[in-house]
C-alpha cells in the first residue's frame, strides 16, 4: 500500500524529480532505490513568509509496483431507443454535465441552446472586441459551454457539500484536461484549451444518440396544469419531453421575464456588483511572493494570484473571479449596456493581472436607488427589481464609456479621490478604455464602499494602492439577479413539477464546478421522477 507523505520545498526543489526522488525516500526512511515511483495528490503554494514554498502530499510507491493515477471510467449508453428523453435548456456546465449523466443512466437528452457551437461563437466574440458589434445570442455568456468557456475556466469550488467534485473534474480529464486538475489546489483548464473540451462532451452526446440544437432560443413554454407539454423556440420549433431542465446561465433575462409574464414564481436574488481592477502581473507577483518587480518571479512559479475581502460600514467588498496573466472582456448582452468579465489562457502569459471588485447589493438597497432613477417602473416587490437595479447600471457604463463598449475607466488613487485620470495605464480591454468619472456610473453606495475598499487593501497587500492599477466599469454579472424556487427534495420548480431549474441562472450554483455539479443533482432527480 503505498506510503502518503506532505513535504514542503523551494520551487525550483519541487519541479526537479531526480531531487524530489531523494527527499521522498529521505522521508521514509528507505534508500532511494526502494522507491518505484511516486504520485502527488495535492499541491499548494506557500507565500505568507518570504521565501515561497511549494506544499506537496505525495502518495510513495516503496518496495511496491507503481500505480498509475487513479481515474474514473464512465459509461455512455446509446440512448436512440430510450423510454425516457428530457430536454435541456442550455448548454453550459449545468446542461451538459445533466446530458452526460442521463447518457449514463439510459435517458435521452435533448439539449437546446440559444448561440452558437464553439467555433462559430469564437468569431462572434472577435467581431465584439474589434468592431463593437454584438450578438446577443453568442458572446461571453451566450453560446456552447456557457459563460465559462470563453471566460476562464477557473475550477476553484467550496461547494463541496453540494455533490462530488473529484467527479465532475475527472469527467474533464476524460474529454481532455489536463489530469494536473485533479491535485492542483487551484485547478485551472484555460480559455485556449476549454473549447476542445466542450466538444468532445457534445460529440458524445451526438453519438450516444442525443441532440444538440444550436441558435435555438427557448421562447414559449405551454403550460397544462402543473406541467410543462411542450417549449417553443425563436425559429418555430416545437420540442417535447417527459422533463424540462432549464439552465439557461445567470444572463438569460428574456427567460426570466418569461417565466414571470407566464405567472410562474420567481424572486429577487441578492449579488454583488462593481468593477474590474487591472494592475501590471509583475506587480502582484511582487507583492505575493516577495520579489523586486525589476527581477520578476522565479521562474518556476506561476503568476501570482490574490484574493480580498474587507467590511466597509457592514457591507462586504471582496475580490471575484481573479485573473493572473489574463485578459479584461466584453460580457454584455445586450445592445447599449456594457459589462466587463476576466479570463486567462491555459498558460496565463500576459502582463496583466485582472479581479473583479465587488459590493454585495441587497433588495432595500437596489429599491432606494431605482426609486429614486428616472423612467423606473419597478415596484418594491418586483421579482425583476434586481435585474432592473443590474441593467440601470449597465446603461450608465455603456454611456460613460462613449459607445461601441469601450469601458469607463479610472487609475486606483484617482477613483478614490474622485479625480478624472488624465491618462491611463496600458490595459488589456481590446475595445479601449475612456477616462470618465465612475461616481456618474456606480450607485453611491457602491462607490463609497469600494473607495474605502481599496485603501483598506493596501493594509493587507502593500502596493496594492496605486495609480498603476486601472478600475473599469462594470463587472454585474457575479451571479444571478433572480432565483427560481424549486421543492429543497424533488429539485422541480414550485409549481411546475416536470420543470427543474438549474445551475447559476436560478441561483444554485456559482462557477464551472458548481453548476456541473447541480446539473447532476438535478439529473438524479428527474431520474427519480422518471423511474
Amino acid at each position: 500500500m503505498p506510503k502518503t507523505i506532505s513535504i514542503q520545498l523551494r520551487p525550483e526543489e519541487a519541479e526537479d524529480n531526480a531531487l524530489l526522488r531523494r527527499v521522498i525516500a529521505e522521508h521514509c526512511g528507505i534508500q532511494p532505490g526502494r522507491l518505484n515511483g511516486f504520485l502527488i495528490t495535492r499541491k499548494s503554494i506557500d507565500a505568507r513568509s518570504r521565501q515561497v514554498k511549494i506544499n506537496l502530499t505525495i502518495q510513495a510507491f516503496v518496495d511496491e509496483p507503481m500505480q498509475e493515477r487513479a481515474k474514473t471510467t464512465f459509461h455512455f449508453r446509446d440512448v436512440r431507443k430510450a423510454g425516457n428523453q428530457v430536454v435541456i435548456i442550455g448548454a453550459g456546465p449545468a446542461g451538459l454535465f445533466a446530458a452526460l449523466n442521463f447518457l449514463e443512466n439510459g435517458i435521452r437528452p435533448i439539449i437546446l441552446e440559444r448561440g452558437k457551437d464553439v467555433k462559430a461563437r469564437r468569431r462572434d466574440l472577435a467581431l465584439l472586441n474589434r468592431e463593437g458589434i454584438l450578438n446577443e445570442d453568442s458572446n461571453y455568456c451566450f453560446g456552447e459551454g456557457g459563460a465559462g468557456t470563453y471566460s476562464d475556466g477557473k475550477l476553484y469550488t467550496r461547494s463541496n457539500k453540494r455533490g462530488n467534485v473529484d467527479r465532475v473534474l475527472q469527467l474533464l480529464v476524460h474529454f481532455g484536461a489536463d489530469e494536473r486538475i485533479l491535485f492542483e489546489s487551484h485547478p485551472h483548464i484555460g480559455t485556449n484549451k476549454l473549447p476542445q473540451i466542450i466538444t468532445a462532451m457534445r460529440e458524445q452526446v451526438l453519438q450516444c444518440g442525443g441532440e444538440v440544437h444550436f441558435e435555438q432560443r427557448v421562447n414559449g413554454f405551454d403550460i397544462k396544469g402543473d406541467a410543462i407539454a411542450s417549449v417553443t423556440t425563436i425559429q418555430g420549433n416545437m420540442f417535447k419531453g417527459d422533463a424540462y431542465l432549464l439552465a439557461t446561465g445567470h444572463s438569460a433575462r428574456d427567460i426570466f421575464r418569461l417565466l414571470s409574464d407566464a405567472g410562474l414564481e420567481i424572486e429577487a436574488k441578492p449579488f454583488a456588483l462593481g468593477v474590474r481592477v487591472e494592475h501590471p502581473q509583475s506587480l502582484i507577483d511582487s507583492i505575493q511572493y516577495h520579489c523586486p518587480v525589476s527581477t520578476g518571479r522565479s521562474p518556476y512559479l506561476p503568476p501570482a494570484s490574490y484574493s480580498l475581502v474587507e467590511q466597509v460600514s457592514s457591507r462586504g467588498v471582496f475580490s471575484f473571479c481573479m485573473c493572473p496573466g489574463g485578459i479584461i472582456a466584453t460580457a454584455s448582452t445586450s445592445p447599449r449596456e456594457l459589462v466587463v468579465n476576466g479570463w486567462s489562457p491555459s498558460k496565463r502569459n500576459n502582463p496583466f493581472a485582472n479581479s473583479g471588485m465587488v459590493v454585495q447589493v441587497e433588495h432595500k438597497e437596489a429599491w432606494q436607488y431605482l426609486r429614486e432613477q428616472k423612467g423606473n417602473r419597478c415596484t418594491e416587490n418586483d421579482p425583476l427589481l434586481m435585474m432592473a437595479f443590474q441593467e440601470d447600471v449597465e446603461r450608465r457604463a455603456y454611456q460613460a464609456g462613449g459607445g461601441n463598449f469601450r469601458a469607463p475607466a479610472q487609475r486606483m488613487v484617482d477613483f478614490t479621490r474622485r479625480k478624472i485620470s488624465a491618462t491611463l495605464p496600458g490595459c488589456s480591454y481590446i475595445p479601449g478604455l475612456n477616462s470618465a468619472p465612475l461616481e456618474t456610473v456606480l450607485p453611491p453606495f457602491i462607490h463609497r464602499s469600494l473607495q474605502e475598499g481599496f485603501i483598506a487593501f493596501e493594509k493587507k497587500m502593500k502596493g496594492y494602492y496605486t495609480n498603476e492599477a486601472v478600475v473599469v466599469a462594470t463587472e454585474s454579472r457575479t451571479s444571478s439577479p433572480v432565483r427560481i424556487p424549486r421543492h429543497p427534495e424533488y429539485f422541480h420548480h414550485s409549481q411546475i413539477t416536470n420543470l427543474f431549474p438549474c445551475g447559476e441562472g436560478p441561483g444554485y450554483a456559482g462557477g464551472i464546478v458548481s453548476a456541473a455539479m447541480d446539473g447532476e443533482n438535478c439529473a438524479k432527480a428527474i431520474r427519480g421522477k422518471l423511474a
